[in-house]
């Protein structure tokens, strides 16, 4: 009986032994994973440029009210290829931002944007503890840029309604925790390069939070 419990005992020994790693490893494995944000977008709106323009056709003086915040989402998905690398891709929409300026002599001169678009990133990812991790992310989005120009009074509106793609460079950092496997939550700040419809360049930034699901994974209350 000795004999056959101590060899039973160096068996399992074995086994958790060899096992162990594997089960550590499980979670570091490569695979597929999608998941959404949502947030608040941030746009800079260029008032001494417009201020400008208006001037140098002849208006003695402007006052510019901004619309420079909306809500901003994006779908993505990506390939994890180990625990501190992966490949990301997905849409976004940024919202709408605009201006608007009242002159003297009496007249307004509106403008809005429109941004959404595609995206590819390569991400840097620095786990801290098991569930916890922060995470980089450089690469390039294609955005689409749809303006939309309005004027009253004296003021005259060209083209009013410019659209323009372009293929910008996107950065960002963040925050992962993973409640399994699985399952996931982020929090992440983004800057997107932009170019609108009618020259100008600027940024957007996106503060979204979101969930994000891998393939493979172990979901909580999973047997």
């Amino acid at each position: 009986m000795n004999i056959a419990q101590n060899t039973a005992a160096r068996h399992l020994l074995a086994l958790a032994v060899f096992a162990s790693p594997f089960a550590v490893a499980a979670a570091d494995l490569p695979g597929w994973y999608v998941g959404a944000n949502i947030g608040q977008s941030l746009a800079k709106i260029d008032n001494t440029r417009i201020t400008g323009s208006l001037l140098g056709n002849g208006f003695s003086s402007a006052t510019i009210d901004d619309d420079d915040r909306d809500t901003g989402y994006k779908f993505f998905g990506g390939y994890r290829f180990n625990q501190y690398f992966s490949m990301e891709g997905g849409y976004f929409d940024l919202g709408k931002f605009g201006f608007t300026a009242t002159t003297v002599p009496a007249g307004t001169f509106s403008g809005s944007i429109g941004l959404k678009g595609v995206n590819l990133d390569a991400i840097g990812r620095l786990p801290i503890t098991d569930k916890f991790s922060v995470f980089g992310r450089l690469g390039i989005n294609n955005a689409q840029a749809r303006d939309q120009f309005r004027s009253t009074g004296a003021v005259l509106a060209g083209d009013s309604n410019p659209r323009k793609r372009d293929t910008n460079i996107k950065f960002g950092a963040g925050l992962q925790y993973d409640f399994t496997e699985a399952l996931g939550v982020r929090a992440e700040v983004e800057r997107y390069r932009i170019n609108d419809a009618v020259g100008n360049k600027g940024d957007v930034d996106l503060v979204s939070f979101g969930l994000v699901y891998r393939f493979g994974g172990v979901m909580l209350g999973a047997r």
